[in-house]
């Protein structure tokens, strides 16, 4: 396997035990934050820790390893704060959602257009130019998914000058950082994987594979209190992201498997989670600049 933090190939679980053991004696940073997050705070003996490793990273299929990555990680016993707060979201919240969500809408589209630059594969290119076109020109006489967002926003009190001219906030920055490095230094599969596993957030169907909860309340749909224009983004997401997420997966999956790129775009997709926690919480920031009450 390789390291998710500095990427040397380890060879084994055992190897990567020891060296993961190795790095934390030495308290190096980068090491120790990635067993707190996604292992265990508690220091595990190196024979304990090769298996939980091994729980962690062992797949029969990569498809299904991200899914199950992405539920434990954002919908699992302790949900995303900003996913537990969209269940029935207030209007601080909303606005925050649009006011970050815009700058994470044009990277994506940058990021899919690496894509499309590099793969051999014409049905990539096809669904890739479909994706890109449904975010910013529209399709099938569809209003384009940023046109639907930046509605979404008007319709919560802002002018769209006043929402197009807001900066992101650190968080979000640094997390299209991440993004931008991944598609100018990865391979497309991996690229391809990392951008659209981010879509399982909003998949319609994700308890199935455990989650605790679903994107938002689906009752929000059909609930007057919220604006036509909100109902009307959520609703396309909600509707498109089963498609998208699984389909590209399944794709980028078969590619990766393949080419015998599958330990990489499992280290590339892990880094693309965390810059998407980064993400999310800048969005439950700007809430509460907004000023959204902080429960609990």
């Amino acid at each position: 396997m390789l390291c998710p933090v500095c990427e040397v190939r380890l060879g084994s679980f055992r190897g990567a035990a020891a060296h993961f053991s190795g790095e934390a004696n030495r308290s190096d940073v980068g090491h120790v934050m990635w067993l707190n997050r996604n292992i265990t705070k508690i220091k595990l003996e190196e024979g304990e820790l090769e298996e939980e490793l091994r729980s962690f990273f062992e797949f029969k299929d990569l498809k299904s390893w991200i899914i199950r990555r992405f539920v434990r990680r954002f919908y699992g016993d302790s949900p995303h704060p900003f996913l537990a707060a969209m269940q029935r979201p207030s209007r601080e919240l909303l606005l925050g959602y649009v006011l970050e969500h815009q700058h994470f809408l044009r990277q994506w589209a940058r990021s899919l257009a690496h894509v499309m630059a590099s793969t051999e594969d014409d049905d990539v290119y096809r669904m890739e130019l479909k994706n890109v076109s449904e975010e910013f020109v529209g399709y099938d006489g569809r209003l384009p998914h940023f046109e639907l967002l930046i509605k979404m926003g008007e319709s919560l009190g802002w002018d769209r000058g006043r929402i197009l001219s807001t900066p992101p906030l650190r968080g979000t920055m640094d997390a299209i950082f991440t993004w931008r490095r991944i598609a100018e230094t990865r391979s497309w599969i991996e690229i391809m994987a990392a951008m659209h596993c981010l879509e399982l957030v909003a998949h319609k169907e994700i308890r199935k594979y455990g989650a605790k909860m679903t994107y938002f309340d689906p009752s929000i749909l059909s609930d007057s209190k919220y604006p036509l224009e909100v109902r009307e983004f959520l609703r396309e997401g909600y509707e498109a992201d089963v498609e998208h997420s699984e389909e590209s997966l399944e794709v980028a999956s078969k590619w990766a498997r393949e080419k015998g790129v599958e330990e990489q775009t499992q280290v590339t997709v892990l880094k693309s989670l965390e810059a998407f926690d980064t993400y999310l919480t800048s969005r439950l920031e700007r809430a509460y600049l907004l000023g959204e009450k902080i429960v609990g």
